[in-house]
């Protein structure tokens, strides 16, 4: 039986936001569509895309969300979160990367923006819940008295991974219809809905970056607000401390990095450790990479309650990883874990994510943390 409150959806100007308000629609619920206006986009000039590009949020997003709206007939509102957005998700982002780590911006948007922020603003308008196009799947065990996150149907286009932040009162309010579905499917569905967009392509760039450039990113940014950047050039050496060559900055580069080093070697080599204090740039060889044990920070447990006890899982540590079986080890006020990989891993990257599965059941995650 429909909800008497209306439901906000979150209308990206994607399809799949699209359908989940198309599907809503169609089963009888009141809903009300929501864009968030999240970036100027007229900002940073000098660094705007030359062409098309595959971000989210532009503002040929927020005309076809409101197209989209229009066809279904639902009421329609542009909510402008620039603010946040750029306190929460833009400011981190300049200051990982300064600081020599590879932040994700999508999940701090997830974590303050568009389950927080989105959240005040569907108070605001009466609606009881939320409803986004993001591919996974939630539900309520009774015996924990807690809310699960599960892995999407579609394994192609989980989104899990950027999702672990989310909490109890959250998740209580929170709709992921699209989770059972695989995109074959919410293409289909688009079409038989009739909506505009059922052939648009999905974004792939982070909407602030629209030329992908990031380092420029950061320089255009900090000229902006007035800030100097700090003193970036510095050494590349291998593992032995040998000079290699200079680089122009550490964030340029990340944990398992191989193009754009411009150093001569008999072997590939690849980026093995950033230090921005000493501003050092260290390369080696690929088994360099290799690594078993490492720690996280920032622990939010989502489908299971926190625990003093070793547990076994499964843990991604980038999106394109694959979750491989380890012990997370909660330290102190278990806001902080030791992870110990069965096999040594490539790659383990300070600023990204590990989030812990057991099967389809996301348990958990935090932040990849540099040694000390």
């Amino acid at each position: 039986m429909p909800d008497s409150l209306p439901i906000a959806v979150a209308m990206s100007g994607g399809v799949d936001s699209s359908v989940v308000a198309g599907l809503l629609k169609s089963q009888g619920q009141p809903i009300v569509g929501l864009t968030m206006q999240l970036w100027n986009q007229r900002r940073l000039p000098e660094v705007a895309a030359s062409g098309p590009t595959g971000r989210c949020c532009s503002l040929d997003d927020v005309y076809d969300a409101r197209f989209v709206a229009q066809t279904l007939g639902i009421p329609f509102y542009v909510v402008n979160f620039e603010q946040p957005f750029e306190d929460n998700v833009v400011k981190p982002f300049v200051a990982d990367y300064i600081a020599g780590k590879t932040p994700i911006p999508c999940t701090l948007c997830n974590n303050f923006i568009k389950f927080d922020q989105f959240l005040e603003m569907a108070d605001g308008i009466g609606a009881d819940k939320i409803a986004t196009g993001h591919y996974a799947q939630i539900r309520f065990h009774p015996s924990l008295n807690r809310y699960q996150l599960l892995r999407s149907a579609d394994s192609s286009k989980d989104q899990t991974y950027f999702l672990w932040g989310l909490t109890q009162p959250q998740l209580a309010r929170t709709l992921f219809p699209l989770g059972a579905m695989v995109k074959s499917e919410v293409r289909q569905l688009a079409l038989s809905l009739g909506l505009p967009v059922a052939e648009k392509p999905d974004s792939q760039e982070i909407c602030f970056v629209p030329n992908g450039d990031y380092a420029a990113f950061i320089a255009a940014y900090l000229k902006e607000q007035g800030l100097t950047q700090p003193p970036a050039e510095g050494p590349i050496v291998d593992s032995s401390g040998k000079k290699l060559g200079e680089h122009s900055g550490v964030h340029h580069f990340t944990v398992g990095q191989r193009r754009g080093l411009n150093v001569a070697a008999g072997q590939p080599l690849y980026v093995i450790e950033t230090n921005p204090a000493t501003r050092q740039i260290t390369v080696g060889a690929g088994d360099s990479l290799l690594k078993s044990s490492f720690r996280v920070s920032g622990l939010n447990w989502i489908s299971l309650p926190p625990t003093p006890e070793p547990i076994r899982a499964h843990v991604r540590i980038r999106n394109r990883h694959s979750p491989a079986p380890a012990t997370i080890t909660a330290t102190g006020d278990l806001t902080t874990a030791t992870i110990t990989f069965d096999q040594p891993q490539r790659a383990i990257t300070p600023g990204q994510a590990a989030v812990f599965y057991q099967d389809e059941l996301v348990i958990g995650g935090g932040w990849i943390e540099r040694e000390p």
